[in-house]
């Protein structure tokens, strides 16, 4: 294959591009915090308070917002619960500020959804539990007057909170889990991404039908693999549909420590650079405050938001002369706090300068005891080793690029 070839093929050129071009999605307001490919990928969360606690969830939402968290989630699994959400708004906007407000509306939630949508941003619901019945242990089939029969009370009790959205301008979360389908969708399409598409489509065609259009969706699995297809899948059929709704990416019940940590990265990371995605949250069985940093660091990672200063540094080996990893952390202590810039900290001079070209800033190793100070691809002074993190600090203010802490 040619580079012509490569050039000449959307699908290719695409592929290979080192910037990421993102799917065409329409914007969704939450708020005032729109959601949608002409917009930085916004970062989510949820709270862990018993929303009945109108003191604690208003804390905890405030916690989370001060801390870069954009738009708030908060479980709705009652009418006490949803009246509390009202109070829980005024208590935010009286001794704080308005945060975009997310609620969670889950079995036979009809009732609960219509009224907790006078008090949030966006309702979410879960089509495999918006109209809930047991699972028949005895069941073989669904004959096509039961389906019929589900998806006319679908329909009933999805018409209601449609209409409310929409004269309100709010929007909707159709949220799919791969762990909660209905019970016709797992005989129709197995626990597949399959069904988890036409589960969300289902409820997409009904809002469709009613020209509401405020909608995000979202297609979660504990697997990575299983989420990616149900993603990738989603995408392609609402944009073979024509709807070009926002998706919310998330892998839920990630995890804890390291390992919820990567299992997020690859399954957010993949699809955002991919193109797919316009909202994300990490789901971490930690509080949700630790969920922020990690979210940032994807988007940064990926090249879609800048949020802190990004730090290459080299893994060292035999020929760096000096403590690295010690070094380093002396760097990021001296300058973290400013945002924007790319800082390289790089063992010897035999791959640092070409490996941190990209980089505002380079701090390499020349020689035992010597340390060469750079600005862009270009060598501006060699200093003592001990005195390299103060002169790279001077050299910044020199720049013009420096803010206090």
């Amino acid at each position: 294959m040619t580079l012509a070839e490569v050039s000449n093929d959307s699908l290719l050129s695409r592929r290979y591009s080192t910037q990421i071009q993102r799917r065409k999605t329409r914007t969704v307001m939450i708020g005032d915090v729109p959601i949608g490919s002409d917009h930085p990928v916004t970062v989510q969360s949820m709270i862990n308070e018993d929303t009945i606690d109108i003191d604690a969830s208003s804390d905890a939402i405030r916690r989370l917002h001060e801390i870069g968290c954009e738009i708030v989630r908060l479980t709705v699994p009652s009418l006490s619960h949803a009246k509390a959400v009202g109070e829980i708004k005024k208590k935010l906007e009286k001794q704080y500020q308005k945060v975009p407000l997310v609620a969670d509306v889950h079995h036979n939630g009809m009732n609960i959804a219509l009224e907790v949508a006078n008090h949030v941003d966006k309702v979410r619901i879960n089509p495999g539990l918006f109209v809930f019945e047991r699972p028949d242990p005895n069941r073989t089939e669904f004959s096509k007057e039961e389906i019929q029969s589900i998806k006319d009370k679908i329909i009933k009790n999805f018409e209601p909170i449609v209409n409310t959205l929409k004269r309100q301008n709010k929007a909707l979360r159709i949220g799919v889990n791969h762990g909660s389908l209905a019970e016709r969708m797992l005989f129709s399409y197995g626990d597949t991404p399959l069904g988890m598409v036409e589960s969300a489509m289902e409820f997409i065609r009904i809002c469709d039908s009613l020209d509401f259009h405020n909608i995000v969706v979202s297609m979660k699995a504990s697997r990575p693999p299983v989420m990616l297809a149900a993603y990738r899948m989603m995408a392609d059929v609402m944009d073979k549909e024509g709807f070009n709704y926002p998706l919310h990416l998330g892998v839920t019940e990630a995890g804890d420590g390291d390992y919820g940590r990567i299992k997020s990265t690859v399954g957010i990371g993949t699809l955002l650079s991919e193109g797919i995605g316009d909202t994300i949250r990490v789901s971490l069985t930690e509080a949700p405050e630790k969920e922020i940093p990690v979210a940032y660091s994807i988007l940064q990672t990926v090249g879609l938001r800048k949020t802190m200063v990004e730090y290459i540094s080299c893994p060292s080996c035999g020929r760096t002369l000096f403590n690295l990893e010690e070094v380093v952390a002396k760097v990021r202590e001296a300058t973290h706090h400013l945002t924007g810039l790319d800082i390289a900290v790089m063992g010897c001079i035999v791959n640092g300068p070409g490996e941190m070209a990209d980089a505002d800033y380079g701090y390499v190793g020349k020689g035992k005891g010597i340390i060469a100070l750079y600005r862009g691809r270009e060598e501006i002074k060699k200093v003592p080793e001990e005195e390299g993190v103060n002169e790279l600090v001077e050299l910044i203010k020199q720049d013009g690029k420096w803010i206090d802490p």
